[in-house]
């Protein structure tokens, strides 16, 4: 079976359970609820697993519990959906944290592999709860049938996460005047990226002098000025988009 496309009757009912080290499986408590009583799924009924890391996997069940559904594994694809680049994106909470949980959405059905919510010098919002983004997370990746969930970071100050130097290209898009390129200038495709994206009020002029001292580049997303949440949607299909073009 070639590697990133799951069979279409395997697509029909999705599940998530994050370790899968057994044929013999019992779906997490919400799952279960879901497949016994929202899908009104019986012993003898497929249903298709994914495990966050890639591993797509095709099951039966074999008891139809609410509490505890218990499947078993009949056959597995490894890699779903593996690209060859990563993106991450370091973005700083909004003020109205529904835009940011829509962001993290979005760029979870595009495709995106770690998230660190950044807080800056001019953030509004201080205080997240990883809860529930996570949730949100779990969900888009089963929407739109990806078998990798992002890795969500904890809450990091700008300061630290700019002087954790990572092997990828870094790019920090801002409003200050100076010298910037677009992003599609300065991303070639199949390289692996992180890219900061500021706060309502952007970063502060303090982070963009430490960003670019720390081998970060200038970018800009386009023309228009973007809100925080459409920037990190808007930055992460670019380069899904280059990386399309380029292949």
């Amino acid at each position: 079976m070639p590697r990133g496309t799951p069979p279409l009757l395997f697509t029909m009912h999705l599940f998530y359970i994050p370790r899968v080290n057994a044929n013999s499986l019992v779906l997490p408590e919400e799952e279960s609820r879901h497949c016994v009583r929202v899908l009104r799924l019986a012993a003898g009924d497929t249903l298709s697993l994914v495990d966050g890391r890639g591993g797509w996997y095709r099951c039966r069940v074999t008891r139809a519990d609410a509490k505890q559904c218990e499947v078993t594994c009949i056959e597995k694809i490894e890699g779903h959906g593996r690209r060859e680049f990563s993106i991450h994106v370091a973005i700083a909470p909004t003020k109205n944290i529904e835009r940011l949980e829509w962001c993290l959405e979005k760029c979870t059905e595009i495709g995106i592999d770690e998230i660190t919510p950044l807080l800056c010098d001019r953030s509004e919002r201080k205080v997240i709860h990883p809860e529930r983004l996570e949730k949100i997370l779990v969900a888009a990746m089963k929407q739109s049938l990806k078998a990798y969930l992002p890795v969500l970071h904890p809450l990091t100050a700008c300061r630290e996460f700019l002087r954790d130097h990572r092997d990828t290209l870094k790019c920090i898009a801002h409003c200050d005047a100076g010298e910037r390129y677009s992003l599609h200038q300065r991303y070639i495709p199949g390289t692996n990226i992180t890219l900061l994206v500021g706060p309502e009020g952007d970063f502060s002029p303090d982070e963009i002098r430490l960003a670019l001292a720390n081998g970060f580049l200038p970018v800009t997303l386009g023309e228009s000025r973007l809100r925080t949440e459409t920037a990190g949607i808007v930055a992460c299909h670019t380069v899904h988009l280059l990386n399309a073009l380029g292949s």
